[in-house]
């Protein structure tokens, strides 16, 4: 068994019960039952009603899954948006979302800021139809602040808001009264193999794709809109989905309801603190996020002097992994996860060892 920790910002750490979870379903047959069956109805109505319940989702929201998050930005942009959306850039990850709409041909506008820094402005075009924000970039560790979001929602509420919740969700809280679409993939805060998708819905994006489609726009095939909510209200999937998977995350989603959400966010703000607070007393570190406000609480991004290979290397040999700056920045930068499964104790440890180490 490996001593590795791995604090990369996905994939990273196994959730600590991934491997009880996946005996359990190979004991129960998951990976062999039939998506149609009663057996499979049943594991995927618990999963939806766990994660509903974890992320406080309103009445009026519906859980599907994907394939990828990725999948995600295509299906948002065939099924949500006639003409326009409009994207807040501030990392690689947001920008992927505004590209997708481009070659959509749908005309999306953006408001853009150094990577980085904080947005000069929060308007948004009168005829945008959908608001494209990461709620947390995990490229460069950007968060953007959930009052921000709030603001933008209560001045554009014809406008769809759409978070991406990647890195971010359950560890970060969201108010999804002001959400009317978000989604995420496993591989991060649910400490899962990537391969799934969660793609969360109300009833006004399901509206506005039945409209879409009776007004002949094409919104996808087999994973349209439409077609996710058809077969979601009978607590299916409409083609054979990662079953396995659909079924560990809602035990995970189960073990972090025991636990208690606000114990999950509170831990994560105590391990983010020490973490920035180690970067700036070490000298060879400096947060990339220079403002306290728009610092990630689960993916904390540093420069590195000299390139960051050698604390990489270093802190490999002790077995805690961290990840490389992102693209561009791989040389540069180190990023360093703090999702629900990095516990107090092996983030403290991190800690002191990069003090005792490179201080």
């Amino acid at each position: 068994m490996s001593n590795k920790i791995f604090f990369t910002p996905g994939p990273t750490q196994l959730f600590y019960t991934y491997q009880d979870h996946f005996r359990e379903a190979i004991k129960q047959d998951v990976g062999s039952i039939s998506h149609r069956s009663k057996e499979f109805m049943r594991l995927f109505q618990e999963t939806r009603e766990n994660l509903h319940q974890l992320l406080e989702l309103t009445d009026d929201h519906r859980i599907y899954f994907t394939g990828s998050a990725n999948e995600i930005w295509e299906r948002m942009v065939q099924n949500l948006v006639i003409n326009r959306s409009h994207h807040f850039l501030n990392g690689d990850f947001a920008k992927k979302f505004y590209d997708f709409a481009l070659q959509y041909q749908k005309s999306p506008s953006k408001t853009e800021s150094p990577f980085g820094q904080a947005y000069e402005s929060m308007d948004i075009p009168e005829d945008a139809e959908l608001c494209g924000i990461t709620l947390n970039e995990t490229s460069n560790g950007f968060m953007f602040p959930a009052e921000d979001i709030y603001q933008i929602k209560n001045e554009n509420p014809d406008c769809l808001m759409a978070i991406d919740g990647v890195s971010a969700l359950p560890a970060i809280p969201i108010d999804f009264n002001y959400i009317d679409t978000a989604y995420f993939s496993v591989q991060k805060c649910f400490g899962m193999p990537a391969g799934l998708g969660v793609w969360i819905a109300n009833k006004r994006c399901i509206e506005k794709a039945k409209q879409m489609e009776t007004d002949g726009m094409v919104t996808g095939s087999y994973h349209s809109l439409t077609s996710f909510e058809k077969y979601g209200q009978k607590n299916q999937t409409p083609e054979t989905p990662n079953a396995l998977s659909i079924f560990i995350l809602g035990k995970i989603a189960e073990d972090m309801l025991r636990r208690g959400v606000s114990h999950v966010r509170n831990e994560t703000v105590y391990k983010s603190t020490i973490l920035y607070q180690t970067a700036e007393s070490v000298s060879i570190l400096d947060p990339f996020i220079k403002e306290k406000k728009y610092r990630s609480k689960t993916v904390a991004v540093c420069n590195v002097q000299n390139g960051s290979d050698t604390v990489i290397e270093v802190c490999k040999k002790k077995g805690w992994v961290l990840g490389p700056g992102y693209s561009d920045q791989k040389q540069n930068q180190v990023r360093i996860a703090n999702f629900p499964m990095h516990s107090k104790e092996q983030v403290e440890q991190l800690c002191d060892f990069l003090i005792r180490e490179f201080k």
